[in-house]
């Protein structure tokens, strides 16, 4: 059997991930794919959890631009974070994998609310836990709540699925032929150098609690595992250089 790097992961994915070529909505083969990936990585015994977010249902900026209340935007945006997590949850399950959907909003006839012990027990079960409805406050992103869970769960490492972007670069490749692809960053890195990877809140988070971050990318088949095996693929991001 393979050797996993990591015990205990956080696997962040975003809303669009799950909405394939369209950018919008939830796709049954892209999503059938993902949980795929997924199961093989439960099979070397690791205890995952996932934060999904929900751009492929509702961003932000689109409430911006009705002229809504942030507060209430972001809410909206919770409420379509915990649609990705039940839909994930049903694609697990279909292929064999037990899972449980929290939320931090409460919706007790759809998941169970967000209990720290008892997420920890599911997963020292070997139960899949999604964590849905971000941080249950506006004004913090689904990457925050992938730290805050993290530092919450013990969790070895986070592991951030990015859409055709295999890493951390300078600049946005797909403008600049000059942008420089990163293997190793601190998070103070990230930050001094404002870094289009996770915002400066779960940055901070995730340095104050030392937990390493693996940016990579979700459309190589295959890429889930072989980051949850320790090779070295995508951009790593640490508290401090290991030099």
């Amino acid at each position: 059997m393979e050797e996993a790097k990591y015990k205990r992961i956080v696997l962040k994915l975003s809303g669009e991930a799950l909405a394939g070529d369209t950018g919008f909505g939830i796709q049954p083969p892209t999503i059938q794919e993902i949980c795929q990936e997924i199961k093989d990585v439960h099979a070397l015994g690791i205890e995952i959890a996932i934060v999904v977010g929900g751009g492929n249902i509702w961003r932000g900026h689109v409430g911006a631009e009705m002229g809504m209340e942030r507060s209430q935007a972001d809410y909206m945006g919770m409420i379509a974070t915990i649609m990705n997590a039940l839909a994930l949850q049903d694609s697990l399950e279909n292929v064999g994998v037990p899972t449980r959907v929290q939320t931090s909003i409460e919706m007790r006839q759809v998941a169970e609310p967000y209990i720290r012990r008892k997420a920890i027990r599911h997963l020292e079960k070997g139960r899949v836990v999604i964590f849905a409805g971000g941080t249950g406050s506006p004004y913090f992103s689904t990457d925050t709540t992938a730290a805050l869970r993290a530092a919450e769960m013990h969790a070895d490492v986070i592991m951030m699925a990015k859409n055709n972007v295999d890493g951390v670069y300078s600049a946005d490749p797909k403008l600049d032929a000059n942008a420089v692809k990163y293997e190793e960053l601190t998070y103070l890195d990230i930050i001094n150098k404002s870094l289009q990877v996770m915002d400066t809140t779960a940055s901070s988070l995730s340095m104050d609690n030392d937990i390493p971050l693996v940016v990579f990318n979700l459309n190589k088949k295959g890429n889930i595992k072989r980051v949850a095996l320790g090779d070295t693929i995508g951009t790593t991001v640490r508290r401090k250089n290991n030099d």
